[in-house]
């Protein structure tokens, strides 16, 4: 199995769409980054301090942090109004609003699958070399 590194330095054109998709799972694999962009889909805007509230067990500076990397990704926007104290507000770009559709077949999937139990579904096979 490749790492991050082996396929990133692979020639373009070299596999499907395997490096697209590393590209961007190194973004979202990062903790909080889709819970981030899940509660964002809520609403059409939200603020800082409201986003903490429904993520428990975030810290300010993990959050900003987030909403930085998915901003530079694209896939945020931050809008800062000129008032004391500063007003925050931050948004799902067109291009993550593409995303919501797959992360709402992810979560169904994900429901499927906590809902079968993994030990009906886990089974191990067997593979035989069959003889030259």
């Amino acid at each position: 199995m490749k790492t991050r590194g082996e396929y990133s330095s692979m020639k373009p054109g070299s596999i499907s769409n395997t490096c697209e998709v590393m590209s961007i799972w190194e973004v979202l694999d990062k903790r909080w980054a889709l819970l981030i962009l899940k509660n964002l889909s809520t609403k059409e805007v939200i603020r800082f301090t409201e986003l903490k509230k429904t993520l428990s067990g975030i810290s300010s500076t993990v959050l900003a942090e987030r909403l930085l990397e998915l901003q530079r990704k694209g896939l945020v926007t931050k809008k800062i109004y000129p008032e004391i104290p500063p007003k925050v507000e931050y948004a799902l770009t067109i291009r993550a609003k593409e995303l919501e559709v797959i992360l709402k077949e992810l979560a169904r999937w994900a429901n499927r699958w906590k809902s079968t139990g993994t030990s009906k579904t886990m089974t191990t096979i067997a593979v035989r070399k069959k003889p030259s």
